[in-house]
């Protein structure tokens, strides 16, 4: 043992235990920090999960379902009425082209 001591070895297996020290206290240091930033967002999202299970509790399924048929319907119907102003603009277009010729 006298003979690590003296030839100088076991300083320097020291300071490299002392870094690798250094930087595993680091790296437990951000784990236990990330840890405590995930159980927060953990808690928000839980918080926020159960407000939106309130709010769905109180809707009736049933309107729910009728607004989603009105909004296809009204959808339909939108879809109907783009293709006849396509149509109209197609044929005032043939009628310009008409006139130009």
């Amino acid at each position: 043992m006298n003979d690590i001591l003296m030839s100088g070895t076991a300083p320097a297996d020291l300071s490299r235990l002392a870094e690798r020290i250094e930087k595993a206290m680091t790296v437990v240091q951000q784990l236990r920090d990330d840890r405590e930033r995930l159980t927060r967002e953990k808690e928000d999202l839980a918080r926020r999960l159960h407000e939106l299970e309130q709010q769905l509790m109180g809707e009736d399924a049933t309107a729910l379902l009728a607004e989603v048929g009105a909004l296809r319907r009204e959808q339909r119907e939108w879809t109907s009425e783009r293709r006849d102003v396509a149509s109209t603009i197609e044929g005032l277009i043939r009628k310009l082209e008409r006139i130009e010729a």
